[in-house]
């Protein structure tokens, strides 16, 4: 029942906004302001579950609804939003609120579930996955996520990892055009292999491409400039959070050039894990980052924690803001990297 506390941000983002005034900041001031100092006080939590415990908790489809739940909530705040700005006359900063607010929203009941999904071996659930992806405009992140970032993580051929003393805003630039890009030439091979035409029901990229223009088009004629505008803003502000995440998940760490010239194989070792649970709790076990990397097929509610990960010395929101000023990140970060990565 604990993972309910994971509707917390759609929750505040709604009454917020609805409330209008400063109020429209409620779900940020929320996810960066009162998370932080909580996770703080509250204790880390490195227990694993029994052989018994992860059976029962595999059976149980109550952490499966609560994923499809979001597609609901995301959807519906995104109609809510729209709504209000093109009907009520706000002011510029309830504007800005309100799309810093849905944008939280965008990446962590957007973005975050949908890459909790995209791993599922069932078709309708990438199909959620997928739709959940459509309002931060990021649907790319699917075929590059599961077929580039997992294979490449922690190299130099990865434009998803953060390279040591890279900083956020330059990793931004880095991820988000090699995301795109990379997603492309995926896509490219996958056709070539299986000998897929351009228009094939298989070629994600090509209808990506047009489910995300007919989105637009879509806001658009239904909410005019105003709806677009807050619409486009959002998604960009969902998506940046998502890359933040992608930042603090990698940053620094490297996987060896073997003689054979093949990379070592992807370990606990390669990515960042946080026990801190609330971190763990709103994002449903994202921060348990290291072990979803080593089985990445794994679901949510049984990853566990490795002593051989590298350890952050905060939960993700707390880390997300440190990430914000550079010189402080890397004070905190560059001693806790590995000396054989460096």
């Amino acid at each position: 029942m604990k993972y309910l506390l994971a509707y917390c941000v759609p929750l505040i983002a709604f009454f917020g906004i609805y409330y209008g005034d400063f109020l429209c900041y409620a779900a940020v001031v929320f996810a960066f302001g009162l998370l932080p100092i909580l996770e703080l006080l509250f204790p880390t939590d490195e227990k694993n579950y029994t052989e018994t415990e992860i059976k029962r908790r595999l059976k149980n489809r109550f952490f499966d609804i609560l994923l499809y739940l979001n597609i609901l909530i995301v959807y519906g705040l995104m109609f809510f939003v729209l709504q209000k700005v093109t009907t009520t006359k706000l002011s510029f900063t309830q504007i800005i609120g309100t799309i810093l607010s849905l944008g939280v929203v965008l990446g962590s009941n957007g973005i975050n579930v949908a890459h909790e999904l995209g791993h599922r071996e069932k078709l309708y659930e990438r199909i959620l996955g997928k739709l959940l992806l459509i309002p931060s405009h990021y649907t790319h992140f699917f075929i590059e996520h599961n077929h580039g970032h997992h294979l490449h993580v922690s190299t130099h051929e990865d434009p998803s990892t953060a390279k040591y003393n890279q900083s956020l805003y330059a990793f931004w630039i880095q991820t988000v055009c090699g995301t795109y890009t990379k997603a492309w030439q995926i896509q490219k091979k996958l056709n070539q292999i299986e000998s897929r035409s351009w228009y094939s029901l298989k070629n994600d990229m090509f209808w990506f491409t047009l489910i995300q223009i007919g989105y637009i088009v879509l806001i658009y004629f239904f909410f005019g400039t105003i709806g677009l505008l807050v619409a486009s803003l959002a998604g960009i502000v969902g998506f940046l959070l998502l890359e933040t995440i992608n930042y603090i998940e990698h940053y620094g760490l490297k996987r060896n050039l073997l003689p054979s010239g093949r990379y070592e194989r992807v370990s606990e070792k390669h990515s960042w894990n946080s026990n801190h649970i609330l971190g763990r709790i709103m994002l449903y076990e994202l921060t348990r980052h290291s072990d979803h990397h080593y089985k990445s097929q794994k679901k949510y509610q049984i990853l566990e924690y490795h002593d051989a990960s590298p350890q952050m010395p905060f939960g993700y929101p707390t880390s997300m803001i440190l990430s914000l000023v550079p010189p402080l990140w890397f004070a905190v970060m560059n001693k806790r990297i590995p000396a054989e990565m460096k």
